[in-house]
C-alpha cells in the first residue's frame, strides 16, 4: 500500500505515490532472544536471497545475539521484502565432512540458486582467521527443503591457496552457470560450474578476479556477489571491503567477461593488489552512516542482490551503532545511472516505486551524506538546502541544482572563483523516513571519484 501525496503548489496535478508505514519491528529486541519465530529481521548475517512463486526467501550465517547459535543455516521468507517470517533451520547441525574438515561449530555465508528443477543450497565451514574452509552443497525439490547433502564443492587448506567460503551461483549471458568463491586468503575467484551436479565443472579454482594488499586488514575482501544486467551488457562484481565487525563497506565493479577484468568508474581493477591507495578501488556503495536524528548504522556489507524483473534489490546485513553485537536485514531499492552504474536507496525498502517527481517537490532541507572511500567506519550527514530558485544553500554562493524533469538531479559546487569543482548526478526517489517514520524523497548516485552520494528531504518547501 502507497499514500498518495499531491507535491508542490505549482503542480498539484502530479500524484506522488510515497510508502506507508512498515511493520514496526523492535530494536534490540531482548525478550525475544531465544524465540527465533519473533526474529523477523534480526540476527540477519551475511543473507542470500531467492525469489521463488511469489514468494522471497533469505538464507543466512548462523548467529545468535545473547548466545550459542544453533547451526544450519537460518531460513526467513516475505511475500513484499518487508514482512519478514521465521520458516526454520535447513540442516540439522553441521553436515558430517564439513565438519571434519574445518572443525566449524556454524555455518557461514551461504547461497541459494535453482538450476533446472532442483534447489542448489551452497554453505560455508570454517573457523575465524582459517582458510582450511569447505563449501558443500544441498538439494531439494523445494527451497523450504528437505535438504539432501551432496557434499564437498571446493576445499582449501594451506597459506597460499584462496579461501573457500562465501559461494555465489551467477548465470552468464549465454545461460551457463558460473561458481564465485573466496574470501581475504588468495582472493576471489570465478570457474564454470556444472549444472547437472551443481559443483565446479573443471579442476583448480578458477580464475582470479579480485584481491586486495595483505597490508590492507590482511586483504580484506570478501562476500563476493556477480550479476549480469542485460541493458547494460555487464557483469557487476560487489564484494565487501574491510572488517565485518567495525567498517564494512560494498564495493563494486563491471567487466564486459564474466572472468573479468572488472574495473571501477576510475578504471582501477578490482584485481591490482599494487596500487599504493587501495581504499580508493571500487566504487563505494555504501559504508557505515548516520543521519542526524535516529539510530545510526555500522558494517553494512556481504549483499546478496535481488533481480526481479526489471527492479533491482541489495540485501545485506547492517549493525546498529548503539549495540554493534546485533545484526539486521537490509533490503534496498537498486537504481541505475545514465553510464551504467548501480547505486542504492539510503532508505530501507517499503515499497517504493521509481516515477516522475514533480519539481515544485524538490527544493527544501535535505541531508546529505558522501560515502568517502577513506573514511573508516561512519560518515555523518551535512544539511543541504535546495533553494526553489535552483540555488543551493543560502543563496548567496555560485553553487546550484538542476532537474531533468523526471527523476534526476545535478548539483553542480563551485570554488571560491566561481569554477565547478564537482559535479554530482543522483536519482530521486520517494522512500520511508526510517529515522524519523515518515514519507520522503531521496536521491541517490556516484560523484565523479565513484563514491556514493546520498540525500535526505527533512522538509519540503524553501525561502526562494
Amino acid at each position: 500500500m502507497a499514500a498518495v501525496l499531491l507535491a508542490g503548489c505549482s503542480e498539484q496535478e502530479t500524484a506522488v505515490k510515497e510508502p506507508s508505514a512498515p511493520p514496526a519491528y523492535p530494536m534490540y529486541d531482548t525478550a525475544n532472544i531465544h524465540n527465533e519465530k519473533n526474529w523477523n529481521i534480526s540476527n540477519v548475517h551475511d543473507p542470500s536471497i531467492l525469489k521463488d512463486g511469489d514468494t522471497y526467501y533469505i538464507y543466512s550465517t548462523d548467529v545468535k545475539v545473547g548466545g550459542s547459535s544453533t547451526p544450519g543455516i537460518m531460513v526467513r521468507k516475505s511475500k513484499d521484502l518487508i514482512s519478514w517470517d521465521w520458516v526454520g533451520y535447513a540442516f540439522d547441525g553441521i553436515p558430517a565432512e564439513a565438519k571434519e574438515w574445518t572443525g566449524a561449530t556454524n555455518l557461514w555465508a551461504p547461497e541459494i540458486e535453482k538450476l533446472g528443477d532442483t534447489y542448489y543450497l551452497y554453505y560455508s565451514a570454517s573457523t575465524f582467521g582459517s582458510n582450511t574452509s569447505y563449501i558443500g552443497v544441498a538439494t531439494s525439490s523445494s527451497p523450504e527443503g528437505p535438504w539432501t547433502d551432496q557434499g564437498e564443492v571446493v576445499k582449501t587448506s594451506g597459506a597460499d591457496e584462496p579461501n573457500a567460503i562465501d559461494p555465489n551461483i551467477v548465470t552468464d549471458a549465454d545461460g551457463k552457470p558460473w561458481f564465485v568463491f573466496g574470501s581475504f586468503f588468495g582472493g576471489i575467484y570465478v570457474s564454470p560450474l556444472d549444472e547437472k551436479t551443481g559443483k565446479l565443472a573443471e579442476s583448480g579454482y578458477g580464475t582470479k578476479i579480485a584481491k586486495r594488499s595483505q597490508a590492507m586488514e590482511q586483504g580484506a575482501v570478501e562476500g563476493p556477489y556477480v550479476v549480469y544486467n542485460p541493458e547494460q551488457k555487464k557483469y557487476y562484481l560487489f564484494v565487501s571491503y574491510d572488517s565485518l565487525s567495525s567498517d564494512y563497506n560494498v564495493r563494486v565493479g563491471r567487466s564486459d567477461s564474466i572472468t573479468g577484468p572488472y574495473l571501477d568508474a576510475n578504471g582501477r581493477n578490482m584485481l591490482d593488489d599494487k596500487y599504493e591507495a587501495q581504499f580508493e578501488i571500487g566504487n563505494k556503495l555504501i559504508g557505515g552512516y548516520r543521519f542526524s536524528e535516529g539510530e545510526g548504522w555500522m558494517s553494512p556489507g556481504h549483499n546478496s542482490v535481488l533481480q526481479d524483473g526489471n527492479d533491482y534489490y541489495l540485501v545485506h546485513h547492517a549493525r546498529p551503532e548503539q549495540d554493534s553485537n546485533w545484526m539486521y536485514l537490509h533490503v534496498r531499492k537498486m537504481l541505475w545511472t545514465q553510464d551504467g552504474w548501480p547505486v542504492v536507496s539510503p532508505e530501507r525498502y517499503d515499497g517504493e516505486t521509481v516515477q516522475k517527481i514533480p519539481k515544485g517537490s524538490i527544493a527544501g532541507e535535505w541531508e546529505q551524506i558522501v560515502h568517502e572511500k577513506l573514511i573508516d567506519g561512519q560518515v555523518d550527514s551535512e544539511p543541504l538546502t535546495l533553494l526553489k530558485n535552483g540555488k543551493i544553500g543560502s543563496g548567496e554562493e555560485k553553487d546550484y541544482w538542476e532537474f531533468d524533469g523526471d527523476h534526476t538531479i545535478t548539483l553542480f559546487w563551485h570554488d571560491a572563483d566561481g569554477a565547478v569543482i564537482a559535479k554530482e548526478t543522483a536519482l530521486l526517489l520517494p522512500a520511508w523516513d526510517w529515522e524519523l517514520n515518515k514519507p520522503t524523497l531521496v536521491f541517490t548516485g556516484l560523484n565523479e571519484q565513484g563514491t556514493a552520494v546520498w540525500g535526505k528531504q527533512i522538509s519540503r518547501g524553501a525561502k526562494k
